[in-house]
């Protein structure tokens, strides 16, 4: 189902806004021996994806004294704009340590930024969408409220509202379902296991169905190297995943996915073929360490085109 974007047309408007922590990852696998810090978080991935789509992008996000000043020329040399960004004095940037085995993925909180209060958000903001995506339980619910009021589509990553954290700042899984926030929802992605613990739902379709249920007109479900699953128009979807060049880091591969799925939602796209996009842009991103690959607008577009046509829809 698509809302009708088209006629919020202001020069000054932006077509995605992303809300949540940056992050300062330090990431580890068996392709990665030398772990080192990289910039993290939905912002980088949400935006740089979407940006490289041709979305006008911006972000509201906070972040502490030790965020490099290399990482903010470095999102801006990506048409991110980072107006919404504040820098807080004696707080640190939210920090993970993320460790792969097998691709099962083990993090741990070692920092976390101020959180973003209703305040931080200029109440002259307009944007076709708004993606909500927090990490570490940083955005209220008072704060989405207002955030609702700035645009028609409001966009939810629940992965930081159902993230529990242990005396040692490990990460788990929570039952969250707020209500309130979720009926102002629009579309909403999550990776299978947070949807799960959203639930208590195991099977896939029936979870989905449930966050529908909220009145929410899109939801998709990511699934690693097993693509994603669309639920849209009361129909199911099975995204196959595009097949990238090689695996090295799946960090950021989720955000990417809604990043490039919210770019060409706002341009009114087909939610089937926004899915397909959202699919090829993630395939770019494991193929580098954190941030460092994503592609380019034709090659995103070339990926997406291969899948398109196996896409496969069932009625639920």
């Amino acid at each position: 189902m698509l809302i009708d974007v088209s006629k919020m047309n202001s020069a000054s408007m932006f077509d995605l806004v992303t809300v949540g922590h940056f992050a300062i990852d330090s990431i580890r696998s068996a392709k990665i021996r030398q772990a080192r810090d990289t910039l993290g978080g939905p912002p980088t991935y949400v935006s740089v994806a979407a940006a490289k789509l041709g979305a006008r992008v911006s972000v509201i996000s906070k972040v502490g004294d030790d965020f490099p000043s290399k990482y903010l020329g470095w999102l801006q040399d990506n048409n991110i704009d980072l107006s919404g960004v504040k820098r807080v004095s004696d707080a640190s940037t939210s920090r993970f340590v993320i460790e792969y085995k097998n691709w099962e993925r083990k993090m741990r909180l070692e920092a976390r930024a101020p959180p973003i209060l209703p305040v931080d958000i200029s109440s002259s903001l307009r944007a076709r969408i708004v993606h909500v995506a927090p990490i570490a339980n940083e955005t209220s619910s008072s704060a989405v409220a207002k955030l609702r009021k700035s645009t028609k589509v409001l966009s939810l990553d629940p992965q930081g509202f159902v993230r529990s954290f242990d005396d040692r700042g490990n990460v788990g899984l929570k039952r969250w379902r707020d209500p309130e926030v979720l009926a102002q929802i629009d579309v909403f992605k999550s990776a299978t296991e947070e949807i799960r613990a959203m639930t208590g739902v195991r099977d896939l379709k029936s979870a989905m169905k449930q966050i529908s249920d909220h009145g929410i007109k899109v939801v998709a479900v990511t699934r690693g190297m097993k693509g994603a699953m669309l639920l849209s128009d009361e129909h199911f979807h099975d995204i196959p995943a595009c097949k990238p060049k090689r695996i090295v880091d799946p960090t950021g591969a989720g955000d990417a996915f809604i990043g490039a799925f919210l770019a060409e939602y706002a341009k009114r796209k087909d939610p089937l073929w926004c899915a397909c996009v959202g699919s090829a842009a993630a395939s770019f991103v494991v193929e580098g360490i954190g941030p460092e690959k994503f592609g380019e607008r034709h090659e995103v577009y070339v990926r997406a085109q291969g899948i398109y046509g196996k896409v496969v829809g069932k009625k639920r």
